[in-house]
């Protein structure tokens, strides 16, 4: 019976995508470990540190076994009895090398080097699937931003009208803000292809006369960079990346949270894409819930503080320090299908948000005008300077709203005001498409 709602038959696909659960389960990430193995058997076989009939025994006992309920009963079996992360494993792979191969299984290594080095793996097609994502939203925040230049709405601070704006400029700032992320995702990957072949406390002592050699052969079997030196302890990397997801995510989340607010009814500027169906309510049938912004929110809060978890990371104890890097198996797989479903759920809303344009220019409208105070502000300071305009409008605005009129009505009776400015001046001002800035 699963135990988290990622595994669960029911809600998985809303904590996760099927292309990321595909590299995080039982069978995929021992498969992926398995062919780890048997590249360190096959580069010790090439320098003389095994013996080349027993490592090819290795090699093809690893790449065959079949990853079935009998064989990972036995794996965890042997990891209860011993308490050791891959030692079940060890002991069920030597069962079943012919022979005595299986002596020289996993030799010289250490846990860390076969999941660490995975790690690195894993997390290259990671973000494979991570920067393809935020490419296609880009794409579609670039075509909400083209599409909605000229589509004028209210600004807002402070939760308040502020000043008109166009929904395509707003469009655009999420688009350079995911395009950063994108830039993010380029530099650290050149920090993460490195894979992990350094033994007990990161000297290589285990790995003969040639142990730097060796573990670059082995590592550019895999298609990884050999490191500078071991970073068993040094898990800056790690949490750069956790990080950058947190970055991700919050992005994703603003965004979402954006949507959530203007699709309040008394609001209703923008709305997600209606799918038929689809239940807000069981109570209340009318209802037509902003579910994607919703989860946004809920996965990014999942991300952030997985993050704030792994920074923890970068304090170990001495050359190992099982509390810290164990922390990584725990959320990990989490984390990466989290911002995967994110992402695709972020794609989906960009994708097809709808934006009413009408309701827009009716929200300003219903300011009454005084959204657009700044404007007559200017126009006034350039004929008496900008304090005492400032002082004049604002005077006018509050006795306008404690009597419930309009701006422009209010400015057009305020004698000091037509005394610099003329009416059609004034008439002109209140043009909220003049007004949106550059």
């Amino acid at each position: 019976m699963p135990v988290h709602l990622t595994d669960s038959l029911i809600y998985r696909n809303s904590w996760g995508t099927p292309e990321l659960r595909a590299l995080f389960d039982d069978v995929p990430r021992t498969r992926s470990w398995l062919e780890i193995l048997a590249a360190l058997a096959e580069t010790q076989a090439q320098f003389g540190l095994i013996p080349p009939d027993a490592a090819q025994a290795v090699a093809t006992t690893c790449r065959t076994v079949e990853l079935d309920t009998v064989f990972f009963e036995e794996v965890r079996a042997g990891f209860e009895a011993t308490n050791h992360s891959t030692l079940g494993l060890i002991r069920a792979l030597q069962r079943r090398c012919p022979g005595d191969s299986g002596e020289w299984l996993y030799y010289g290594a250490t846990v860390q080097d076969i999941t660490d080095t995975w790690t690195a793996l894993v997390l290259r097609r990671v973000r494979e699937i991570v920067s393809h994502e935020l490419k296609e939203i880009e794409a579609n925040l670039s075509r909400l931003a083209a599409e909605h230049r000229d589509t004028v709405m209210a600004g807002r601070t402070h939760g308040q009208i502020g000043l008109p704006i166009t929904f395509g400029f707003k469009a655009a700032i999420w688009a350079t803000e995911v395009r950063r992320h994108r830039q993010r995702l380029v530099e650290l990957a050149p920090r993460q292809n490195f894979g992990q072949l350094a033994g007990g406390v990161g000297s290589l002592s285990s790995l003969g006369p040639r142990a730097l050699e060796l573990q670059k052969s082995f590592l550019e079997r895999l298609g990884l960079n050999a490191p500078a030196i071991s970073w068993t302890t040094a898990r800056d990397a790690q949490a750069e990346w956790f990080n950058l997801l947190a970055l991700i995510a919050s992005t994703a989340d603003k965004i979402g949270h954006e949507v959530y607010n203007l699709q309040r009814p008394e609001i209703g500027e923008v709305s997600e894409s209606f799918v038929t169906g689809t239940v807000g309510s069981i109570t209340m049938p009318h209802k037509r819930n902003p579910e994607i912004s919703e989860h946004l929110g809920t996965l990014a809060r999942v991300i952030r503080h997985n993050a704030s978890l792994i920074v923890e990371s970068l304090v170990h104890d001495h050359e190992r320090d099982g509390r810290s890097w164990k922390a990584e198996w725990a959320v990990l797989a989490e984390t990466c299908l989290a911002v995967g479903k994110l992402l695709s759920l972020l794609r989906t809303l960009t994708g097809n948000l709808v934006i009413h344009a009408d309701r827009m220019r009716a929200n300003l409208e219903a300011t009454g005008g005084f959204v657009l105070s700044e404007a007559v502000m200017l126009e006034l300071a350039a004929r008496i300077g900008k304090q005492s305009a400032h002082t004049l409008v604002y005077e006018t605005a509050m006795h306008a709203h404690a009597a419930g009129r309009g701006l422009k009505e209010a400015i057009l009776d305020n004698p000091q005001i037509n005394a610099h400015l003329s009416t059609t001046e004034i008439e002109s001002l209140f043009d909220y498409r003049q007004h949106t800035g550059q």
